[in-house]
């Protein structure tokens, strides 16, 4: 494995959130233990949400990285598309709302939700 993929929920030029694929080189280190160059973060935050949690619509305040620890999740967009995340699984979250836009949740952002019988339980790091 000479890149990794990078999901990306990301806000496209109409507004709509959007999911992409990026490839992250990983051209530093050695062969037995390549890398990625290093990647800007703030800070960490975990979460627990328990059997049956829904989210409204909604927009990432600020762009983050959010990794499934347990569980599963469900990301839904505006447009009838989702994607599920297992644990081991991630994102990276950047569909904040337009600069100058008032929230429309026809339009902007995504829900979420706890899929299965067990707790979801994620990690979000601050970009």
């Amino acid at each position: 494995m000479t890149s990794f993929t990078q999901v990306v929920l990301y806000t496209d030029t109409d507004g709509r959130a959007r999911f992409r694929e990026e490839v992250i080189p990983l051209d530093e280190g050695s062969p037995a233990a390549r890398l990625s160059s290093i990647l800007p973060a703030s800070g960490v935050q975990l979460r627990e949400s328990p059997v049956g949690f829904r989210s409204s619509m909604h927009c990432t305040g600020s762009p983050q990285w959010l990794f499934v620890l347990s569980g599963a999740m469900e990301i839904g967009l505006a447009d009838g598309s989702s994607r599920v995340f297992v644990a081991g699984e991630h994102f990276y979250s950047a569909d904040t709302l337009p600069a100058g836009a008032t929230f429309d949740p026809a339009i902007h952002g995504h829900w979420s939700r706890q899929l299965g019988n067990q707790p979801l339980v994620t990690l979000f790091v601050k970009a």
